[in-house]
């Protein structure tokens, strides 16, 4: 979609004179060349294009403005011409005349003839014939139907040209490499359709807000805030489309090893499955183990250790190593123990964490020997990688409650599911090609003497690494193309936590396996995690594999290549492969359930499936090869270009041979036929076309003292090969599409940036037009990428890749015009942000994971060895018929620069160009060839090979003979350079510029000692012959190299860095003048290897010499300096214009400084240097009494710039006045921007010196929530009352019981006596932490506000609308806002959410350095550090420090003359002192310095344990408080509270050393990490940061105030020194300073409760809101503990640990502060819990009884307190409970110390019996109760267990019936208690064990007591341990048989009988008695009878 205007002729003009034309539309403005001397008709005749995105719309307007052109005043408007669109519209075609109308609006004769056309995207609108835009092929045969029918039906092409390359063409692009300062009126042509470009040459001027005032002023008519810039980008000018830019980084940076530190931290584990084990658990990182200390028979175990591991890989390395966590049952010395559960992550998925961490969350455990088991348990750890110079910000440490939601926190990365399943992933290995001979040729024929045959020389086979497990294939033997079809399959949790597969072809070797070739596929580019994405999947692709060269030598040492570190030199082998992952069903039966790998087979592919196979033609030419290394310059050189094998000197293979075509399953008819097809001229000779892939050998011809050049003149060698490939173009089109948009997109933002940096006007129009590109470069994507969609050999990722790329770049597209539609210019940098996401997540899609072409390599071979290489994507090269989906450098010409391979590449042989090559490269499919050339330079002839028989025309030329040759001289004018790299051991650099251009070279002169060279040098290149057509050169020089190196005087000199440059270009006819000529200054970064070293300042200028030779270029002024000699000085139109500056120097002193050549430095003096003129301070007489000047202000006065960007930079040198007037140099430093020292006259109408009308200031007495209210709007003349809501907590303060956040209770917390240090230290933490959360919330409401926003604009609502209907997002914001702006470390409004807090006076608690938050104390001293030395070679300055040899303390201040009257006529102005005004004196001061070290956190453990003994020592100048005897055992976490007092005088002793020392019995005790804090800035500084002002004044308690100056005092003095009027004390708690007025409370309570009058709390709400005071207030540095990070000079970069600590500092002769206060840690209490287990019931029986087979139990409960389980207590035994029920009154004693502000347990005891002292453990309070079956023989058995937290646990049940399994397993729900506020509980638990499957079972209740006494209650009313004395329980009441049945066997037997038998025995007796009284009966029945017969 386009829309073209052309202007042709502007007539009836008055007047003669030159006149231009400016054509806006969108917002987009072009002009038109300049018209010269035109009288009454000005001919432009010039063609205009917008590519345009969205549709064009009736209303919208086109504007053309015809001027007056003067070159020196502005230009003048003549008349506009306006015109709607309406019918362009609807018909796409329109010619018209019309007149313009003036400034009046009224018509003036002028008119103007225009014709517009417009081509929709849809083709609804007018179609413009073929030829005129699009080149489309004469398409004789029809074999271009099946490529350009899809294209041309209408859905695209309307232009032709695509956004992706319009902008370059028709606008001209500006694009810089760095920092470019001006990108503004360059020229570039508008390029139109082949034939018509020999009119169009005259240039087209873009317009762009510009510094140098000749360019045209935007249009005022049009909203600002709606324009939008599209690409006015400019490595440097008008980027046409014969040439591609090129690369200006160098080295590679892969593969080089770097320093990691992996630091972890177990910390405990829960709900480890297994009963009563003794767990261990293992840290594994790659190879390297580390286990805990085993802690017994628990299921929770608390390690609380700390583990480091030092790596020195490279980063891909390290990022591909498995962490992996293993917790192990019952490990020791003789067995390995058993695995309970491991859990695996790479370190890769750590390092991409925010902050590179994990801080306190929780690892699922699994069993990889059994997949269906579930979870194993959690441990919970911090994980933390640190590269060099990542600063880990650790959050802070404090009370942990929150942590213990496992669930809510567990450890994984975000977005990944909780529940994570077992998967399976198959990877399939088909087959492999091209592999390369694996031994040596000898090798080869001894092998073939003993067996008789020829051989394939390797015996591959693939290894496959995936999460910490390889797998491998079988060995195919002998075979350069293997086939295995097996599948490596490995079990794994989805999603995994580890990124990469690791494939790798290894040759099976006798002695070792080698790598032939690794690929590594990326998990996250297979696969899509959205709610419509896919599991990864992949091909069956080819992969190629790319290593060392394919020669086979014993020792390869680029062997590491084929490893896959490093970027591969050659081609090695390709692989066929698959991937799939199927999800496991775990609940299946059937399932395997190891996680082992197994190998399979599986069957063979059908060869179409990878696509159909077509011959692909890659042709190449040489247009210029420069720059060659002279260490090869004398042998003969020539190219080699190889893709894939083809074209390979040594194994390559030409053509496939009919074999393989068979195999490949086209048959000889179909091949023919293609070919009958392909055309009839090529038929013939095309079958053997025999490829040509290497450029002739040639002798080099010298180009200066460094670099040779080949002399490829008129004649460029050519090179052509065919290949055959499967037909995969389709992907690399796509990827090429996106990787155009991010191109573009990467080039806008830069362009954005850059005027943000430089300050130029409107950024937030060029970032609409980006943003309008990107949706326009979007929509183009989808229209365009769902093509070919039923090619062969698509596969599945194929298909989803595309829906979720359209889905991606349609969003993208949508939400591009979304935030198009929201940039203002308050939000630009935040758009710019977003936008920045978009291009990371563009190149990431960009990024094409199945490889089709393999890679194109350039080799340049000297003697037949490889010297050097460069790889080009074969993406880059590659050709279409649609303009987006051709790579960006293919039928361009490119810069190539050529580097070593390999490991040679490392460091400065990396830096420096082996070879520049101008290369053309063409690949395509064959049958499309007969564009090759067209992208070449136009006026060659081709030279084709001699041997070729008929029809040679179509075959491609061997070599180029250009016929046509254009003369040019090349002036570069080189102004200076600054920040260059120091090269000297001086630390500094005597640097000259070595200048290229095609076959030339030439020096500037050599500038000594300087890192910021002025050379102000012109060179001229006379007689500079290119080759090619005229107009195209002009569009498209070659790129000038500009190299800097430094002289050494032996010896060659060293390579500084190196920059690109093009050149502005004056053809013969055209003329020198504005707005072209003269070229402006530009910044041009400098390079070395991948780090910036500086940059230059310099323009560059190409001008034709026509018939005339040089007498009609612009004349050369002559030499002007006669002590230059020779020496052009850069002409007067370029060189800036300067003004007169002054520039003040502040000396204040020197510190630091080190010996030099061994030697002290006794008389240092200062010089100062900048333009040539300079300063030198006085000298200091002697630097060990007083390093101090005597005189503090000295100036000079310079020319500078007036354009403060080119303004030189400033040098500091120090030097040493040594004896006999020599002078040594100390060190230097280049102030790179003077722009923070130029002094501004104060501005007296800001509301800052508000004069009228005084402002209340009403404050609340403590600093709490400040709501918006605050933020009010002062002006000068409002008497604006700035309110501040007083918060509740006032007013209730003693009365109600409030909850402290640790839930203590709240009455012993208020009571003062209770409260110290701490107190508030932790309560302030706890603020501080709430703050971090509150920050982290307004960050998440800012974001979700946005998505408000964006939702109104569409809906045309305000946003505050809605905002208003719906949530107080708005206010809370705002208060978030305030609370950060303030600092004040209060939470903004979260009162309702939290425990209200008791009212504890609280510090402020930095998370960082206090300098870090106060601008470094620089306010008005700086330091500037003195380096000396060479630079370190490694990244960005990491080495820096160590050259860093002194520092100056001092200050600048510039400014232009002459100086406004009113500063000097100000009373007490002191001429003397500048613009320094009101400056302390620096005589040498005392000072009591008191250094207060609170606790250190995560140290560096030094001793082998993993642990370290710190101690804190603390240097100041002489003096060294060593607090060695006071160390902390085994700790990494210690708290010393402790404070120092050193006396010092500064400024002799002004650095303060903070170091840790580990203590060692033996040996010396080394360094863990120390932190330097400059005292003197501090001391010195308005913020003063001497003592900080706390919130409140108190006179005694824990908060007493600790100044000797009462907060009256400070005031006054403060008052004193700013001259403002004040503090003025009314009555009613009022005071008065300048015009604020500020209320507070005015009485105080001393120690005995007595209430007095005072000034000293409205004098500190003064002070605490010092910032508001006019003109001189600001933030005073409040009462604090900072933290300050331990780093160690062996380790640079790497944070050691940190330390919290604070420090005042006390004038001597001031009054003496009070004594310190006491911050020494709290001392635990010492507590005894009495646990009394009365019963148990319910346990589960165990035993079976040996005669009666029955269940029975012998209870007993065992209790301990976690950490002393040596002391565990057990109740006697239950003997034979047959029903679960046992009885104990058995009370345990357990004495513990406490700490209730941390809720931990503090244990002291020997790690082993070898460790010298007791180490200190702090352990969360928990008890375990376990009860257990007694056996006598074997061990006893475990039961069941309860483990219950003393803070928070659930109440008991009242009877054991109520007593359930639910108290566990809802724990977080039931209401729980604290032992420590109950003191006393009473009631039942259930004891649990987990059984077979895992599931928790209730294995017994018991009735416990808990009582909690402190020590002294236990001493009064003591109590013996089970039932003894004092105080004892009766004994249980137990049934007998609870005896031992053996000591009274007939009891139990009796017992036993009874017990089973009772009824049958109770029968049984009854009937005996039936029976005896039957058997009584009948016995004595007839006695009886016969009496009573008888009548007895």
């Amino acid at each position: 979609m386009a829309l073209m205007v052309h202007l042709k002729t502007v007539a009836h003009l008055r007047g003669k004179g030159d006149k231009i034309a400016k054509v806006t539309f969108r917002g987009l403005s072009f002009y038109s060349r300049v018209a010269e001397n035109c009288e009454e008709v000005a001919h432009f005749n010039e063609m205009f294009r917008w590519p345009i995105a969205s549709r064009l719309d009736g209303n919208e307007m086109l504007e053309i403005q015809v001027y007056n052109y003067s070159k020196v005043f502005s230009n003048r408007l003549v008349g506009t011409f306006c015109m709607v669109l309406q019918k362009v519209a609807q018909e796409g075609h329109l010619e018209l005349t019309d007149t313009l109308i003036d400034d009046n609006n009224t018509s003036i004769k002028t008119n103007v003839t225009i014709e517009i056309k417009y081509q929709s995207m849809d083709g609804t609108v007018g179609v413009w014939s073929d030829g005129e835009f699009l080149d489309v092929p004469d398409d004789r045969d029809g074999m271009f139907a099946f490529e350009t029918d899809s294209l041309l039906s209408g859905q695209s092409h309307g232009s032709g040209t695509s956004p992706g390359r319009s902008l370059q063409g028709s606008i001209p692009t500006f694009r810089k490499a760095g920092k470019g300062v001006f990108s503004a009126m360059k020229l570039g042509k508008i390029k139109i359709s082949k034939d018509d470009h020999r009119k169009a040459d005259e240039p087209a001027v873009l317009d762009m807000e510009d510094l140098d005032r000749k360019a045209i002023r935007l249009a005022g008519s049009l909203d600002p805030d709606t324009i939008s810039l599209a690409s006015v980008t400019a490595v440097t000018t008008n980027v046409s489309n014969k040439r591609s830019k090129p690369d200006i980084k160098m080295e590679p940076s892969s593969g080089r090893p770097v320093d990691y530190q992996i630091s972890i931290t177990v910390i405990e584990a829960r709900q480890l499955i297994g009963l009563n084990m003794d767990p261990v658990v293992c840290v594994e990182i790659g190879d390297d183990k580390k286990y805990t200390s085993m802690k017994e028979s628990t299921n929770c175990p608390y390690y609380n250790e700390y583990f480091v591991f030092d790596f020195h890989v490279p980063p891909d390395v390290m990022f591909d190593k498995i962490i992996k966590l293993s917790v192990i049952h019952s490990k020791n010395l003789l067995r390995s123990g058993t695995l309970v559960g491991t859990f695996k992550m790479d370190v890769g998925t750590v390092y991409s964490q925010p902050e590179h961490q994990f801080y306190h969350k929780w690892a699922i455990l699994s069993d990889p020997d059994d997949i269906t088991a579930g979870c194993k348990g959690y441990i919970k750890c911090d994980i933390a990688v640190v590269g060099k110079g990542d600063n880990i910000k650790t959050p802070h440490k404090a009370n942990e409650t929150d942590e213990d939601d496992i669930e809510g926190n567990l450890l994984l990365p975000e977005g990944i599911p909780a529940e994570r399943q077992w998967a399976r992933f198959y990877v399939k290995i088909y087959r492999a090609e091209g592999l390369p001979k694996m031994n040596t040729s000898i090798m080869a024929n001894v092998k073939k003497a003993f067996i008789g045959e020829n051989r394939d020389l390797v015996d591959p086979y693939v290894q496959v690494q995936f999460a910490g497990q390889k797998g491998k294939t079988s060995v195919q033997k002998s075979s350069y193309e293997p086939i295995w079809n097996e599948q490596v399959i490995f079990t794994e949790l989805f999603p995994p936590l580890c990124k990469r597969i690791k494939v790798q072809i290894r040759d099976s070797d006798k002695v070792n396996d080698v790598a032939i070739g690794t690929h590594f596929i990326d998990l996250r580019k297979i696969s899509n995690d959205g709610d419509k994405g896919f599991l990864p999947t992949l091909g069956p692709a080819w992969a190629n594999m790319y290593g060392s060269t394919r020669q086979y030598t014993l020792m390869d040492e680029h062997q590491d290549l084929n490893e896959g570190l490093g970027e591969g030199v050659s081609f090695r082998a390709r692989l066929l492969l698959s991937i799939a992952v199927e999800i496991l069903d775990t609940t299946s039966p059937e399932i395997i359930s190891s996680t082992e790998v197994q190998v399979e087979p599986v069957s063979n592919i059908s060869e179409s499936a990878t696509g159909k196979i077509d011959e692909f033609f890659l042709f190449g030419a040489f247009l210029e090869a420069t720059m060659i290394d002279r260490k090869i310059g004398d042998k003969t050189i020539s190219f080699e270009i190889t893709i894939g094998n083809y074209g390979n000197q040594i194994d390559g293979v030409s053509k496939p041979s009919s074999k393989k075509k068979k195999k490949d399953g086209e048959n000889e008819e179909e091949e023919s036929e293609l070919i009958q097809n392909s055309s009839e001229d090529e038929a013939d000779e095309d079958g053997d076309l025999v490829s040509v892939s290497s450029t002739p050998l040639m002798k080099p011809v010298i180009t200066d003292r460094n670099y040779f050049h080949l002399p490829y003149f008129e004649k460029k060698p050519c090179v052509y090969i065919k290949s055959w490939w499967q037909d995969q173009r389709r992907r690399l089109y796509n990827s090429n599409m996106m990787d155009k948009i991010a191109d573009k997109l990467e080039e806008g933002l830069n362009d954005v940036q850059e005027i943000i940096k430089t300050e130029k006007a409107f950024p937030e129009r060029r970032l609409r037009g980006v943003l309008e590109e990107l949706s326009v470069g979007c929509s183009r994507f989808v229209a365009l990428a769902n093509k070919d969609v039923n090619q062969a050999g698509r596969t599945k990722l194929d298909r989803e890749r595309l829906k979720s790329c359209m889905r991606e770049m349609d969003s993208m597209g949508q939400q591009a015009k979304q935030i198009r539609t929201q940039v203002k210019k308050n939000t630009v940098r935040d758009k710019l942000k977003l936008v920045q996401n978009f291009l990371q997540k563009l190149r990431f899609l960009a990024d094409e994971p199945q490889h089709s072409i393999p890679d194109v390599f350039v080799w340049m071979m000297s003697n037949n060895k490889r010297i050097a290489y460069a790889r080009i994507p074969s993406k880059d090269i590659l050709y279409s018929i649609v303009d987006e989906e051709t790579g960006k450098d293919c039928g361009k010409v490119k810069a190539v620069f050529l580097k070593l391979p390999g490991k040679k590449g490392f460091g400065p042989a990396g830096w420096t160009v082996q070879a520049k090559l101008e290369l053309y490269l063409w690949l395509g499919l064959n049958k499309q060839r007969k564009d090759f050339l067209n992208g070449l330079p136009n006026g060659f002839e081709e030279v084709k090979a001699a041997k070729m028989g008929p029809g040679i025309h179509s075959v491609p030329p061997v070599s180029l003979v250009y016929n046509m040759k254009q003369v040019f001289q090349l002036r570069a004018h080189m102004y200076q350079a600054r920040s260059l790299f120091a090269a000297d051991s001086s630390g500094l650099s005597d640097p000259f510029a070595r200048v290229f251009f095609s076959t030339h070279s030439q020096v500037t002169e050599v500038l000594s000692e300087t890192l910021c060279p002025t050379w102000d040098q012109l060179l001229v290149f006379d007689d500079v012959e290119l080759f090619g057509e005229a107009s195209e050169l002009r569009d498209d020089p070659p790129i000038i190299v500009v190299e800097i190196y430094d002289q050494d005087t032996v010896g060659k000199a060293e390579f500084i860095g190196r920059t690109f440059a093009k050149p502005t270009i004056k053809m013969c006819d055209e003329h020198y003048g504005p707005p072209r000529f003269p070229p402006q200054l530009e910044y041009y970064q400098v390079y070395r290897g991948n780090c910036t070293a500086g940059e230059l300042l310099a323009a560059f200028e190409l001008l034709q010499i026509g018939q005339g030779g040089r007498a009609d270029l612009p004349p050369l002024e002559g030499p002007t300096d006669s002590e230059r000699g020779p020496i052009l000085p850069v002409p007067l139109g370029i060189r800036p214009v300067l003004s007169r500056y002054r520039i003040e120097v502040l000396f204040w002193g020197l510190r630091d400084l080190k010996r030099i050549n061994l030697a002290q430095v006794d008389r240092p003096r200062v010089d100062i240097e900048c333009a040539g003129r300079g300063v030198q301070s006085v000298l200091i007489q002697n630097y060990k009494k007083n390093p101090n000047f005597s005189t503090l202000v000295k100036w000079f006065e310079v020319d500078l710039p007036e354009n403060e960007l080119l303004h030189p930079p400033l040098n500091i040198r120090v030097v040493d006045c040594r004896a006999f007037g020599r002078y040594i140099l100390v060190g230097s430093h280049a102030v790179t921007s003077l722009r923070r020292f130029i002094y501004c006259t104060p501005d007296k109408t800001s509301n800052n010196w508000a004069t009228a009308g005084d402002i209340i200031v009403n404050m609340d007495t403590e600093p709490s929530v400040r709501k918006m209210d605050t933020v009010v709007k002062l002006d000068a003349t409002s008497d604006a009352v700035v309110k501040v809501d007083m918060t509740e907590e006032e007013s209730d303060k003693k009365k109600k019981k409030k909850k402290k956040k640790g839930g203590m209770e709240e009455e012993d917390e208020t009571d003062e006596r209770v409260l110290d240090w701490w107190s508030k230290y932790f309560a302030s933490i706890e603020t501080l932490k709430e703050t971090l959360r509150a920050q982290e919330a307004a960050q998440a409401e800012a974001e979700e506000r946005e998505d408000l926003e964006i939702a109104a604009e569409a809906a045309d609502i305000k946003p505050d609308d809605l905002l208003l209907k719906g949530s107080k997002t708005k206010e809370k914001g705002k208060e978030k806002k305030s609370a950060k702006d303030k600092k004040k470390g209060q939470a903004a409004d979260g009162s309702e959410k939290r425990p209200v807090k008791a009212k504890v006076d609280e510090l402020l608690v930095y998370n960082k350095e206090l300098e870090s938050e106060y601008g470094n104390f620089e306010d008005w001293l700086h330091t500037f550090n003195l380096y000396r030395g060479k630079a370190g070679d490694d990244d960005e300055h990491a080495l820096d420090d160590d050259r860093i040899v002194g520092r100056f303390k001092g200050s600048l201040c510039m400014y232009k003359l002459p100086l406004s009257e009113e500063i000097t006529r100000e009373a007490g102005f002191d001429p003397n002192m500048g613009m320094f005004q009101s400056i302390p004196h620096n005589d040498p001061i005392n000072v009591l310095v008191r250094v207060y070290v609170v606790r250190a956190t995560d140290l560096h453990p030094a001793d082998i344990n993993g642990k370290a003994d710190p101690y804190v020592v603390i240097k100041l100048g002489k003096s060294e408080v060593k607090d060695k005897e006071n160390y902390i055992s085994k700790q990494l976490n210690p708290v010393f509270g402790k404070s120092f007092d050193i006396e010092a005088t500064f400024p002799m002793e002004s650095m303060l050393t903070v170091s840790v020392y580990d203590w060692d019995l033996v040996g010396t005790d080394d360094l863990i990490g120390e932190t330097k804090i400059d005292l003197e800035n501090r001391f010195y500084s308005k913020y003063r940061a001497t003592c900080g002002i706390s919130s409140n004044y108190s006179v005694h308690g824990y908060n007493v105030w600790r100044d000797p100056m009462k907060p009256s005092q400070i005031l006054a003095k403060l008052c004193k020194d700013g001259k403002i009027d004040g503090p003025n004390y009314g009555p009613g708690g009022k005071v008065k300073v300048a015009n604020r007025i500020f209320m507070g409370p005015t009485e105080i309570e001393d120690e005995n409760g007595l209430k007095k009058q005072t000034e000293e709390h409205l004098a500190l709400t003064v002070l605490n809101h010092w910032e508001e005071i006019p003109r001189v207030g600001c933030k005073l540095v409040p009462e604090h503990v900072e933290t300050r990070p331990l780093l160690n000079p062996d380790k640079p970069g790497i944070e050691q640990g940190r330390i919290e600590m604070w420090v005042d500092m006390f004038p001597m002769d001031m009054p003496a502060p009070g004594p310190a206060i006491d911050i020494s840690p709290r001392k635990p209490k010492r507590y005894e819990l009495r646990v009394i287990i009365w019963n148990t019931d319910e346990v589960i029986l165990e035993d079976d009884d040996y005669f009666t087979g029955e269940k029975s139990s012998d209870i007993f409960v065992r209790g301990w307190l976690k950490g002393q389980q040596e002391d565990k207590q057990d109740t006697d035994v239950h003997y034979h409970s047959l029903t679960g029920e046992g009885n104990f009154n058995w009370r345990f004693v357990f004495p513990f110390d406490y700490l209730m502000a941390e809720e931990k347990i503090v244990i002291s005891k020997k790690e082993s019996m070898f460790s010298w002292d007791e180490t200190e453990y702090k352990i969360p309070p928990r008890l375990t109760l376990q009860v257990w079956d007694a056996d006598h023989f074997s061990a006893d058995d475990f039961l069941g267990a309860i483990e219950l937290d003393l803070n928070r646990f659930p109440r008991g049940a009242k009877t054991a019936k109520q007593c359930s399994l639910d108290m566990i397993r809802n724990e977080q729900e039931l209401p729980t208690i604290s032992i420590f506020k109950q003191k006393r509980v009473k009631g039942w638990w259930p004891f649990v064990a987990r059984d077979e499957n895992d599931e928790m079972e209730l294995t017994g209740k018991v009735e416990a007591e808990l009582h909690l006494v402190t020590a002294e209650e236990a001493e009064k009313s003591p109590v013996g341990l089970g039932r003894n004395e004092p105080d004892p329980l009766e004994k249980p009441n137990r049934p007998d048989t609870s005896l031992m049945w053996f000591l009274s066997p007939l009891k139990s037997i009796r017992y036993f009988i009874w017990h089973n038998y009772r009824w049958l025995i109770l029968k049984v007796l009854g009937l005996i008695l039936l029976l005896l009284m039957l058997g009584l009966f009948l016995y004595s029945i007839p006695g009886y009878l016969v009496k009573k017969i008888l009548g007895a």
